[in-house]
Formats: C-alpha cells, structure tokens, sequence
C-alpha cells in the first residue's frame, strides 16, 4: 500500500514566523505552499521553495481567500469569477518561484475556508477547477472525496488526489467538524497515527457526532498550524512504515 503524507506550510509572512516547517519537511513527501493571500510573502514562499527542494519534497500550491488577518479561515462572498482569477492569480505567483528553483508544480489544494466552501458550494468548486484547468490541465487537485468538489474537479477532466486528516475530527456527514466545534482538532500525536492507520488500511475513521465515517486515502494531511505538527507527523509516518505502508508522493 501506497500512500503520500502532505502538509500544510509556507505561511510565514515577511517577519513573523509561522508554523513548523524545518521541522516537518523531512517528515512528510508533499507540501502545499501558501501563495501569498492567506499567508506567505515573496522572500517566504521563496525560502519555502528551497526548503522543499532540499528535502526532495514535493510542491503543490495552496490557494486561499485574500485573507490575511483571518488567514484565510473566514469564508467571503466571492463571485465564481473571482474566485477562479484569485487561484489563477496565485499558482502565477508559486510557479514564478518554483521556475526558478528548477521545480516542477507537483498540486494544487485550496487553503482553509476556501476549500471548505468548495466542498459545499458547486460554483466555488467549478471556478477552483477551472482556473486549475486553464493553468495546467494535467495538474492533480487534491479534493475531500464525497464532496460537489471532487465532483467538479472530476467533471473537469483532473487528476483527483483524495484527502484525509487524521489530526481533525470528521462529522458522519464526512464533512470536517469545524473549528470551533470541540474535539475537533486532534493534538495527540498517537492518537492522530491511530486514525491515520485506521484511515489507510480500513478506510474508515470514527465520527465526532458518532459512528464512523468512509474515508479515501491518497494523501493524509498534517496541518502546520498544528502546534505539534513534527510530533504528529513523525508519529503518523512510524504508525505507516510499521504497517508495511509506503510513503512517497502521488
């Protein structure tokens, strides 16, 4: 069994630091880079690139809304047009600095409330693959499966890359729990290797509201804002390699 281990990073803006990525990067076999409207200055996404191509890791983009205070969690009323040049806009801006590192773009996965609302809303959904589309066709987009997103993407003609996170809680809907929900986010490291196991190898995970919930596991994700995101991630990848999985980028 196969299956690749992605994280959330890059968001770091101009002074202020901002997650785990010295740390995670060696952990993991694919990272989705902020673009620069949800976090992640120019001088940042450039020292992410580097950083990502000393490990070997590979880069996707990670597009959100234009929302830095919030970053990008507060969904906004964007029209389908402006969500699709937002996106276009910012894998622009990644792949200017992936050229130059001598890279190739590896994916493309919407940040925070932007891929929340394309999990929900058909035409957010349609403008993402869209614009993924107009860039390169051939780009794999990562979807939450069972959603009108992987729908789109799908109806699209792409590459579909299907999610799941075993540091967050599922509602038997298959949605994500939100945030603000308790027990949602999932901090213990042995506890997040549990589901991961459990995500890979039974395709199921138990629901926060109860039962379990089907999964489909391409590419489990480790969020950078996790505050002990190395810890989760070298629990994760032990957990896996133990049960004979193997670890490489899609």
């Amino acid at each position: 069994m196969v299956v690749d281990l992605n994280a959330d990073a890059g968001e770091s803006y101009g002074a202020f630091a901002y997650g785990h990525d010295r740390e995670v990067f060696p952990l993991v076999t694919s990272v989705n880079l902020a673009c620069g409207f949800h976090g992640g200055s120019p001088s940042r996404i450039r020292e992410a690139v580097a950083l990502a191509k000393a490990h070997g890791v590979a880069v996707g983009a990670h597009p959100g809304f234009p929302d830095l205070v919030g970053f990008g969690r507060r969904d906004m009323a964007l029209s389908p047009e402006e969500v699709y040049a937002d996106v276009l806009y910012q894998l622009g801006a990644l792949y200017a600095f992936v050229k130059a590192q001598g890279l190739s773009l590896h994916h493309v996965k919407p940040h925070g409330a932007l891929y929340l609302k394309a999990c929900r809303d058909r035409e957010t959904a349609r403008a993402i693959a869209e614009a993924v589309k107009a860039f390169d066709p051939g780009l794999p987009l990562v979807v939450l499966p069972g959603t009108v997103y992987e729908e789109e993407a799908v109806r699209a003609g792409l590459r579909v890359v299907r999610e799941a996170f075993p540091e967050r809680a599922y509602l038997k809907s298959g949605q994500l729990a939100p945030r603000s929900m308790p027990g949602s986010w999932i901090t213990d490291p042995e506890e997040a290797a549990r589901r991961a196991l459990d995500m890979v190898l039974r395709g199921r995970v138990e629901a926060l509201d109860g039962g379990e919930v089907e999964v489909k596991a391409e590419t489990l994700c480790i969020h950078g804002d996790n505050p002990r995101a190395p810890e989760v991630a070298r629990a994760v990848r032990r957990a896996l390699e133990g049960a004979g999985v193997r670890i490489q980028a899609f």
